[in-house]
């Protein structure tokens, strides 16, 4: 993972946040200087970032929100202090309301970037300086060392390009912590057609069927906020196993970019989570990021058991097939 070290320090009021990249420091300053870039890692995992507005010169301002599964929203904005490209640049980064006026109470922080050449690649020195003992102690409980790393630890992905990162290696798993994993896949086809695939019943009984030998029996798709949705899978004659289903609720759609539906299994008194599904295209092909929130350990473990990347990866070998083909 790229971040380091993130430290702070309660006398010198700051903290700060170190990571080291294969990429130079003038493609660091790229992506950290062009919002649609910057949007795709700056949030945690559940939290994408969006770029409203960004007027990169001294005294400019840019504004973002980040959406959690849920739908809450998060926004801030950057006051642009100092520019020194491509080295670093420093902001006032503040949480404010609808209207991008501050919120009382909130603290406001100066942020430095900077961007050095190491012997393999960069390294970026994030150093946040808070005003008072108060204000650092409030955004650490607000998660801000867990948060960032999970962010920064993003960014690979950005620098490399989506087929230099995710190319040929098919659907990966990583486990966040105790409740959240992310699934990975790059699919060599555009967003709007993945995303129809996740969506539209009669495309997603083409592929989303796991191992060879099933079939999908029931696809009950509302695809609206609130909506509900049903699907379920039984085995072809002479195939081997139970039918079985899940059904949920959609939390919220930004399509063709983002949907977060919960899911459980039909039938059964297990718990239910919470899939947040991103789609990002870059040159023609889509990266599918599956985040999955469970209840605790024991369920995520018992349910990774089950085989369920290896089924995955079967169905988007099946979407390349024989929907993207």
């Amino acid at each position: 993972m790229p971040v380091t070290s993130v430290d702070s320090d309660a006398e010198a009021l700051t903290m700060t946040l170190v990571a080291d990249f294969a990429a130079g420091p003038e493609r660091l300053w790229q992506v950290f200087t062009d919002p649609r870039q910057l949007e795709r890692f700056w949030g945690p995992p559940g939290w994408p970032a969006t770029f409203s507005t960004f007027d990169f010169e001294r005294g400019g301002r840019a504004r973002y929100a980040m959406a959690s599964p849920t739908g809450e929203i998060a926004r801030g904005s950057w006051e642009f202090i100092d520019i020194d490209e491509p080295r670093g640049f420093e902001v006032v980064d503040s949480f404010v309301d609808e209207n991008g006026d501050a919120i009382p109470g909130m603290p406001a922080m100066r942020m430095t970037f900077a961007f050095d050449q190491t012997d393999a690649g960069s390294r970026l020195t994030n150093v946040t300086y808070f005003d008072s003992l108060e204000g650092l102690e409030q955004v650490l409980a607000m998660g801000a060392v867990e948060g960032s790393t999970l962010a920064i630890n993003q960014l690979d992905a950005v620098l490399q390009g989506l087929r230099e990162f995710a190319q040929g290696t098919g659907t990966q798993l990583e486990i966040l912590d105790d409740q959240h994993v992310r699934i990975t896949r790059l699919i060599e086809g555009p967003r709007e057609l993945v995303w129809r695939a996740h969506v539209d019943p009669d495309l997603m009984r083409q592929w989303m069927l796991g191992p060879d030998g099933w079939r999908m029996s029931v696809a009950e798709v509302d695809v609206s906020v609130g909506g509900d949705y049903r699907i379920a899978w039984e085995p072809e004659p002479g195939t081997e196993g139970e039918g079985f289903g899940f059904d949920g609720t959609t939390l919220l759609i930004d399509e063709p970019r983002r949907i977060v539906q919960t899911e459980h299994m039909t039938g059964t008194d297990f718990p239910s989570t919470t899939n947040d599904l991103s789609f990002y295209e870059e040159d023609g092909a889509t990266l599918v990021t599956l985040l999955i929130e469970y209840p605790d350990a024991a369920t995520r473990d018992t349910v990774l058991a089950t085989g369920m990347v290896d089924g995955m990866e079967q169905s988007f070998e099946r979407m390349e097939r024989v929907v993207l083909a």
